[in-house]
C-alpha cells in the first residue's frame, strides 16, 4: 500500500495566511512544485519556519480525496536573512513569483530547484542584486523551454533583428520596428544569455541605463507566453520606456 506521508525539502516560494489562521505554502523542491497547508500554523512554531524564501524540510500527509497536502512537521534547513533588505527583497520576490508561474505542481525539475536556489543566494550575497535577478530570470525561462526569438524577426522572419518588440518582448527587424535598435551590448546579452554560463554573464554586467529595456522585454514576453506576473511593475525598477 502506497504511503500517504512523504518527506520533502524545498524553498518556500509562496505563502498565504487564511482568516482561520492556516498557512498555505508553495514549495519548489527537487521533485517539482508542492502546495500544502499547515492548519493553525500561525499560532505555532511552523509560522516562523514556513516564511518566504526559507529552505525547509517538511513532512506532509496527503489524505484520500484531498488535493492539498497537510504539513505535519517542518524543519528550517537554511535561510538568507539579507533577502529581507528592501533592495534585495524586491528581486527575490519577483524570482519566486516567476518560478511559480513557470513550473507546475508535480513537474520534476531538479535543475529548476538548483537554479532558483542559486538565484536567491546571488541576490542575497552579490553587490548587484538587480543584475543577478535579470540574468537568472532569463536562465529560468530558458530552462522552462520558453525562449524569445532572437535569430529572426518575430513578424517577418528577417535574420538578425536588432529592435525591441514592444508587444511580444522579442526582436524585430528595422522594417517592422517603431523603436530604435538595442545597443550592441544589450543585443549580445539577449542573444547569448541562455547559452552562456551564469559566471560569464555575472562577469559582464550591462550598464544601468540599458537594463530597463531588457526588463520590459522580459515582462512582455512572459506575459504573452506564460501569463501575468504581478511583481513586475511593483517591484522591478522600470524606466518609463
Amino acid at each position: 500500500m502506497r504511503s500517504r506521508t512523504a518527506n520533502r525539502s524545498g524553498i518556500v516560494i509562496r505563502r498565504r495566511v487564511t482568516p482561520a489562521g492556516d498557512i498555505i505554502v508553495t514549495l519548489l523542491t527537487p521533485q517539482g512544485k508542492l502546495k500544502a497547508i499547515a492548519r493553525g500554523g500561525v499560532k505555532g512554531p511552523l509560522s516562523s519556519r514556513l516564511n518566504l524564501f526559507h529552505n525547509v524540510g517538511v513532512q506532509v500527509y496527503q489524505a484520500p480525496g484531498n488535493d492539498l497536502a497537510s504539513v505535519k512537521q517542518a524543519v528550517l534547513e537554511g535561510a538568507l536573512p539579507k533577502l529581507a533588505e528592501p533592495e534585495r527583497y524586491a528581486f527575490a520576490h519577483l524570482m519566486a513569483e516567476f518560478a511559480d508561474a513557470l513550473f507546475q505542481e508535480g513537474e520534476f525539475s531538479e535543475q529548476a530547484y538548483d537554479l532558483f536556489a542559486g538565484a536567491l543566494r546571488g541576490i542575497s550575497h552579490q553587490h548587484d542584486p538587480e543584475w543577478v535577478a535579470l540574468v537568472m530570470s532569463y536562465k529560468l525561462l530558458g530552462l522552462a523551454g520558453i525562449l524569445p526569438q532572437t535569430a529572426r524577426c518575430a513578424r517577418c522572419g528577417t535574420p538578425d533583428p536588432e529592435h525591441p518588440d514592444p508587444l511580444g518582448g522579442q526582436l524585430l527587424c528595422r522594417h517592422c520596428a517603431a523603436l530604435p535598435a538595442y545597443p550592441p551590448e544589450a543585443l549580445d546579452f539577449l542573444r547569448g544569455v541562455v547559452k552562456r554560463t551564469v559566471r560569464a554573464s555575472m562577469d559582464a554586467p550591462l550598464p544601468d541605463d540599458q537594463r530597463p529595456a531588457l526588463w520590459k522585454a522580459l515582462e512582455r514576453f512572459v506575459t504573452v507566453q506564460v501569463g501575468n506576473v504581478h511583481s513586475w511593475r511593483q517591484l522591478v525598477p522600470f524606466a518609463s520606456a
